[in-house]
């Protein structure tokens, strides 16, 4: 359920991100090496050394926010938490038909493309996480 969740967070944040793209094209990060954090510290002058540190701690800031989050999601009641999802779902199918609107017809082929590819990437992830967690207990 969680994993559920997880997934349905992050493919909410996806579209949001390609809205945030500038309308020349250029993403953010792009045309220097080291992406977001680079960029971020760029008036730091800060040695590679100092950059790896910042992505570790930066990294590990990011997965302490999501066990957190994690963690209060998972005393939700079962009624709120499907509830939730539900209305994430809503949000998201609105965000993406919203999307495709905007779209002239041969685009909206590659949109539908790539959701179908996504789609099929987090199946081979929940598929990968069942079959690694089974492992995990069979090691037991």
């Amino acid at each position: 359920m969680r994993k559920t969740l997880t997934a349905a967070l992050l493919a909410l944040s996806l579209p949001t991100l390609a809205l945030a793209m500038p309308e020349d094209g250029m993403r953010h990060g792009e045309g220097h090496k080291g992406g977001h954090s680079q960029h971020m510290f760029k008036d730091f002058d800060l040695s590679q050394e100092q950059r790896q540190a910042m992505r570790k701690l930066m990294r590990e800031q990011m997965h302490s926010r999501h066990e957190i989050t994690q963690r209060y999601l998972s005393k939700l009641p079962q009624a709120e938490h499907k509830a939730m999802q539900d209305e994430l779902k809503a949000a998201k199918d609105k965000q993406q038909q919203a999307m495709r609107a905007l779209l002239k017809p041969e685009q909206q082929a590659a949109f539908d493309e790539h959701l179908k590819k996504m789609e099929a990437r987090r199946a081979e992830m929940a598929e990968f996480k069942a079959w690694k967690a089974a492992k995990d207990g069979q090691g037991n």
